[in-house]
């Protein structure tokens, strides 16, 4: 059955937002609406320059018999602006300072309209990488892997701070607390990453790495490869931190005193994925 193109973009474009980065052949498109491989191009050439006008996907189109269409999510730098701006209002909030400079963040982190944006986000920071795998510890950082794994179309996995039964087999390191300098151990089952595998790791809170220090030694010793590290928000720490080289989307100081205060602001994710900010 013929589809009009008013509905074959529709589907078009539903279809491709749902299988990112994933190559589909011309062919089914065209099996799929009984419409001729020139009129899907034409369509998808109009998917293209919408997606790019409005900085929220790359469409790229391989020639070939083993060509197709394929859909990257992303966001332009003015849309990532304008989400982190949204993220330090929400976040800037005196009520939400906890005991030792946390910020209370559980119920941003469980409103689905907040994960698809902080998925993209950081999604398009690895969007031209080799990702295999991304990585998170419990419990919070969990939604967040969720939602960039969904957009990178790639699985994620969750490091454990004690073994479960259900997990099989484990691989656990000690790691170090950067914040209470105490002695943690956390594990991950085996079967859940591969050797050579291309890790991101991401997180909701960074105060002195010792979380990401410990997950990136899990990562060492299933000799796998970490590609970065990303966490939601950043907090001040007076001390050396145990990781390098980490990406915040917003970046908090917290005052716990007498008259508790909180400073919001964009982290180092602007400047890191789309170059020197003025």
């Amino acid at each position: 059955m013929k589809v009009r193109r008013s509905n074959r973009l529709v589907d078009m474009t539903r279809y491709l937002l749902e299988h990112p980065r994933e190559l589909v052949s011309l062919k089914y498109f065209g099996e799929r609406y009984g419409s001729a491989k020139s009129s899907i191009s034409e369509d998808l050439s109009i998917i293209r320059t919408t997606l790019a006008d409005w900085g929220v996907g790359r469409l790229e189109t391989l020639p070939g018999a083993s060509g197709g269409a394929r859909l990257t999510p992303l966001y332009a730098e003015e849309n990532a602006t304008r989400v982190i701006d949204e993220l330090v209002a929400a976040v800037n909030d005196d009520s939400r300072l906890l005991p030792g400079g946390y910020v209370y963040l559980s119920d941003l982190l469980g409103r689905p309209e907040i994960l698809r944006e902080v998925g993209r986000l950081v999604a398009t920071q690895y969007v031209d990488k080799d990702v295999d795998v991304v990585m998170t510890v419990e419990t919070k950082g969990i939604p967040i892997a969720q939602s960039v794994a969904m957009y990178l179309n790639k699985p994620f996995v969750i490091v454990r701070n004690s073994s479960h039964i259900t997990e099989g087999s484990t691989v656990s390191v000690n790691y170090v607390s950067g914040s209470s300098q105490r002695i943690k151990k956390m594990e991950l089952s085996r079967r859940t990453l591969k050797e050579g595998a291309n890790v991101v790791i991401v997180d909701d809170f960074l105060k002195g790495g010792g979380t990401l220090n410990g997950m990136q030694s899990l990562i060492n010793e299933f000799g796998a490869h970490l590609i970065g590290m990303t966490v939601f928000a950043e907090g001040q720490f007076s001390g050396q931190r145990l990781v390098e080289d980490c990406t915040s989307l917003i970046k908090v100081t917290a005052e716990d005193g007498v008259n508790k205060k909180i400073s919001a602001q964009p982290g180092n994710y602007l400047v890191k994925v789309f170059g020197d900010q003025d």
